[in-house]
């Protein structure tokens, strides 16, 4: 999920968007069933978006300028419509979603059939709800945590344009 009001499109290439790291809300991996590779999978993938460079300016305003935006977390997580593991969202899936490195943390997950996880870091625990309604409540749950990040900073277009040649 990436930020399409005040981030500027950069390049389009086929189905690959080209967009700068700053404008990255959430890196999500969507698949059929979740299992331990699919998780390892995808917590490589958003350990790899969360290690690009990002950079943040003062904003200018009619009446001054504020400070430089504090870099917000970039959410990660995973969906999928089942899972491989009996029972689905249990002690097996918690322990695949504790491994790996830090920078790869996946925040909140759907598997679309059982329920829903987001993980707690107050402590450094996941929550998982069995519920109705997974969709809606991963749908609550994101909504929820992009508000509390609200815009993207401001892009330090310059420091793109210092690897040109010019």
């Amino acid at each position: 999920m990436f930020d399409r009001q005040y981030s500027p499109f950069i390049f389009r290439h086929g189905d690959q968007f080209i967009i700068p790291a700053e404008s990255v809300y959430a890196v999500f991996e969507a698949k059929q069933s979740i299992n331990a590779t699919l998780v390892a999978y995808a917590q490589e993938k958003v350990a790899s978006v969360r290690k690009l460079h990002r950079t943040s300016l003062p904003i200018p305003h009619a009446g001054g300028t504020y400070p430089p935006k504090a870099l917000t977390p970039i959410i990660g997580g995973i969906l999928t419509l089942g899972s491989n593991w009996n029972p689905p969202l249990g002690d097996a899936m918690r322990a695949v979603l504790l491994s790996g490195d830090a920078g790869g943390k996946l925040d909140l997950g759907c598997v679309a059939s059982h329920g829903v996880f987001d993980y707690d870091e107050a402590t450094a625990a996941y929550n998982i709800h069995e519920s109705g309604k997974p969709a809606t409540a991963f749908l609550f749950e994101l909504i929820a945590r992009l508000q509390a990040t609200a815009t993207v900073p401001m892009i330090d277009i310059h420091a793109y344009g210092a690897w040109l040649d010019v």
